[in-house]
């Protein structure tokens, strides 16, 4: 079996172990899933490699991606990896100054975009950035140059260049990839990745997902999010079927239609689908609604290894065929595990729908360690709520004097591109990179995460306060979709909360409360009082100086396009402080 040392190397891999794979990619077009079989998959990543050498690209130079995840972007990816060009993905959903930004900054020759809403969005800042010789778009587009237009100049010329040979010239430790981390304050800094830098960090999970190469997997999430990205290698270092969703919206029906084994996400929209699930269960009446909610009181108590005991077992087992089984059906009826990385997950969401058989497992780790650092895994030992897991065999992971969390091993990035200085401030001069996160580890290698180091603040007593800790909580109401919670100095704790509007909605319509507007719902006194309850049932889960003493309802939600929110969905704290200055100051008066 070929070895794997180059992320391109998983072609060969692939075809060796699976030569007759039909659906080793697969998109949705024209409401028509389109496979692509390993063959598929080796034959246009070479022309891609062509096409581009044809193009003047050569080692070392730069490529650009804006796009949202299909087919033609593995294609891409391995095409110019195999020649050693650089892959520089870049969040779609980011501001037009931040594209001028990186685009710039990276160096990039040339564009790839998914469509005509990104082109759409990039035309007017182009003609500013210097570097570029051309855009294309990865579908056909009238009027535009496209990927496949790049396959097409490969086939003509694939006979003048001697891809092996390139190929062979390509180190596991050269760059491979570029990525911008979204950052929640300051300018997105380049962090450069070697081949192995990711090799070695999906290596490291891929004995997690307990499938043969007949399992399929769904992917969501944006493929410049790190986490994703490692994880669709994964799935081809196993030949696992790799499945492109649609679009969130339609994530439903084709859960329904793949009927995936496995997936990755993000805590937000695992919030979502259990909303969703929760919605369905008020829905019902009388005897049902009682057995439905009995059931997700039974899957909130959870434990592994059957710690309630017998009887419990026994009323989940109940559970499973009557309720759970709906939910399970309902996200294809064969997803076994999980993936939750990109920010905490909340231990009730995780027992949830472990309780149900569908095992979360979060993991931890940041763009600068390719990403993951700890996992959790079915191996006893390395699952627990309120934990992150093991810490990978590869990794060495230790806690600093002040519970910051320092870690140091092959999926270490190589330095932040243009920037020496700031990779001498993370990366000490005995290897350690500083996480920013603090944590601690147990004696079984167990990683707990308590908080970023740079949030936490002190009150006018002088107690730290973990604002990351308590948001947890408040985010584990129904009726609260985000909060930022603020009090440096000052005598108590405040929140700014973000209503589910949903779940509110229709408290407000069981309520008799008038839905004329939201900023008329957030100040209605009947609302007011209600979230009131909430937070002091919620205060009885934390310390005195980590209660929530006072909070403002905000009237909008918190999106990436209106700029609370990072590109990886975490709350921009510098952002919204500014933003909600005056709300912040009325709360301490």
């Amino acid at each position: 079996m070929a070895s794997v040392t180059r992320i391109f190397d998983l072609l060969t891999h692939y075809k060796e172990r699976c030569p007759d794979k039909k659906d080793a990619l697969a998109g949705k077009e024209n409401k028509k899933w389109v496979m692509y079989s390993i063959d598929d998959y080796i034959h246009n990543s070479n022309f891609v490699s062509y096409g581009l050498l044809k193009l003047g690209l050569k080692k070392g130079d730069k490529i650009a991606v804006i796009s949202n995840s299909m087919p033609e972007w593995n294609f891409l990816d391995m095409g110019a990896l195999q020649i050693g060009v650089v892959n520089v993905p870049i969040y779609p959903t980011i501001s037009e100054s931040e594209h001028k930004y990186i685009l710039n900054h990276c160096d990039a020759e040339c564009v790839f975009v998914s469509g005509f809403d990104m082109l759409r969005r990039i035309e007017t800042i182009i003609t500013e950035c210097p570097n570029i010789r051309n855009v294309y778009t990865l579908k056909p587009m009238k009027g535009y140059q496209d990927l496949y237009s790049i396959m097409e100049l490969g086939k003509q010329n694939a006979a003048k260049y001697d891809l092996n040979a390139i190929k062979n010239s390509v180190s596991k430790d050269d760059v491979a990839t570029m990525i911008y981390t979204s950052g929640t304050t300051g300018t997105p800094k380049g962090v450069m990745l070697s081949h192995y830098n990711l090799v070695s960090n999906f290596m490291g999970v891929a004995h997690i997902p307990p499938f043969n190469p007949k399992g399929r997997a769904i992917s969501y999430l944006p493929l410049c999010h790190v986490y994703e990205r490692m994880i669709i290698y994964m799935y081809q270092y196993q030949c696992l079927s790799l499945y492109y969703a649609e679009s969130i919206p339609r994530l439903a029906d084709n859960f329904k239609e793949v009927k995936p084994n496995v997936m990755c996400s993000v805590p937000r929209l695992i919030e979502k689908t259990y909303d969703k699930i929760l919605n369905t269960g008020r829905q019902l009446k009388g005897v049902k609604k009682k057995i439905f909610f009995r059931a997700v009181a039974i899957a909130e108590k959870y434990e592994h290894d059957g710690k309630n005991g017998c009887f419990y077992e026994f009323e989940r087992k109940i559970a499973d065929m009557l309720v759970y089984k709906q939910w399970r059906a309902a996200l294809g009826g064969n997803l076994k595990i999980i993936v939750s990385g990109g920010a905490a997950i909340s231990d009730k969401l995780s027992r949830v729908f472990t309780c149900a058989g569908m095992y979360i497992f979060p993991g931890y780790g940041l763009t600068e360690t390719s990403p993951v650092i700890a996992v959790t895994t079915f191996k006893k030992g390395q699952y627990g709520f309120g934990s992150v897991g093991g810490v990978m065999a590869q990794n060495q992971v230790k806690i600093s004097e002040d519970g910051e969390i320092l870690t140091k091993g092959p999926s270490l990035m190589l330095g932040y591109y243009k920037s020496p200085e700031l990779t001498k401030e993370v990366i000490d001069d005995d290897g350690w990179f500083h996480t920013g996160d603090l944590g601690k580890l147990e004696n079984d290698n167990k990683l707990t995460i308590s908080g970023r180091k740079k949030s936490i603040f002190k009150n006018s007593f002088g107690k730290y306060i973990n604002p990351d800790y308590v948001e947890n909580f408040l985010k584990e109401s129904t009726f609260i979709d985000n909060a930022m919670v603020v009090g440096e100095n000052q005598k108590y704790c405040a929140a700014l909360i973000v209503p589910d509007f949903m779940h509110l909605n229709k408290w407000c319509k069981q309520n008799d409360i008038a839905i004329d507007s939201l900023k008329n719902i957030v100040e209605n006194k009947k609302v007011i009082e209600f979230f009131k309850t909430e937070i002091l049932a919620i205060n009885k889960n934390l310390s005195s100086t980590e209660k929530v003493s006072n909070f403002v309802l905000i009237p909008s939600e918190w999106t990436v396009d209106s700029g609370e929110l990072s590109a990886a969905l975490k709350v921009k704290r510098f952002y919204v402080s500014k933003k909600y200055e005056y709300e912040i100051s009325s709360m301490f008066k």
